[in-house]
């Protein structure tokens, strides 16, 4: 673990960027960004559409560590490169701009109200590759959309019991147990969710550190007793449907917690606009989402 890169994810003033939409949704964040999906045949020209996206934020000025303290990565991403170097080594050593990876592979279907993620047979092989290419920690993500507490129980369980074997490998897993912003009984889900986070916790080897990314509570200031654990570096807010502004809003009444958004972050990001255009969209983005992290 890069000493260097657990003290900036710590203590860092910023927030988190997630590029890391996967097959599934890729095709959504390119229409958001104008390209239809008749402007490619299949995945692999997909993918070069998407990895050409992600450049362009990557490297444009707006994308700097004096806001943004690291970014998540999809595995195909991880595996390319910009301006030629991979995508990693770029982001750390080009941009001081800590490299997280996606390393689910998407959610089970529904059962006892949630989606527990599919199996990672191959896990240790993609951490393998995950060292070589200069990944700092991980992420993973599991669905909460209803206040049901085996199913909680479950997520939560199956969250922490790879986490532990992603710790062992030496990565900072970032842990994330979404609650659906649609669910009628949100609010309940979060008591019960900070209640199994809770006794997780105790269970952890002391020695350990894990973040959390959580949907931004419906009870502001929900998790801030958790930032005090020792093995957690930080909490960060997914914002899961909700538009830039109304999660910036959401997010800046949550002390300490700060942002790890997606499609909020491109919002409003288009293929159309010139650079200059472009550049300063996405300053826009990155400076409301950045005051909002440090409130």
């Amino acid at each position: 673990m890069n000493e260097i890169q657990l003290n900036r994810m710590h203590t860092g003033k910023g927030f988190i960027a997630a590029l890391d939409q996967s097959g599934g949704s890729t095709p959504k964040a390119l229409k958001l960004y104008g390209i239809d999906e008749s402007a490619y045949k299949n995945e692999e020209e997909m993918f070069d559409l998407v990895h050409q996206m992600r450049t362009r934020i990557i490297t444009s000025p707006a994308f700097s560590s004096e806001y943004i303290l690291g970014a998540i990565l999809f595995e195909m991403t991880m595996d390319r490169k910009v301006e030629g170097r991979y995508t990693a080594d770029y982001l750390w050593n080009e941009k001081g701009i800590v490299p997280f990876l996606k390393v689910d592979k998407g959610l089970a279907e529904v059962k006892d109200g949630v989606q527990v993620m599919k199996p990672m047979p191959t896990l240790n092989e993609l951490l393998d590759r995950a060292k070589e290419k200069g990944i700092f920690g991980t992420k993973m993500r599991s669905v909460i959309k209803e206040a049901n507490a085996a199913g909680i129980k479950e997520v939560v369980a199956q969250q922490f019991e790879i986490a532990s074997r992603i710790v062992e490998a030496g990565f900072v897993p970032i842990i994330e147990p979404e609650t659906d912003i649609n669910a009628a009984d949100r609010e309940k889900s979060e008591d019960i969710l900070l209640e199994e986070i809770t006794n997780n916790l105790k269970n952890l080897d002391e020695n350990a550190k894990v973040m959390l990314k959580l949907t931004i509570p419906v009870k502001d200031n929900l998790y801030e007793g958790l930032m005090s654990d020792a093995r957690i570096v930080r909490i960060v807010a997914l914002s899961g449907g909700f538009s830039r502004e109304e999660s910036n809003i959401r997010l800046a009444r949550n002390h300490g917690l700060i942002a790890s958004f997606s499609r909020a972050l491109t919002e409003g990001l288009s293929v159309k606009q010139s650079d200059d255009e472009f550049n300063a969209a996405l300053a826009a983005s990155v400076k409301s989402i950045y005051e909002a992290s440090i409130s």
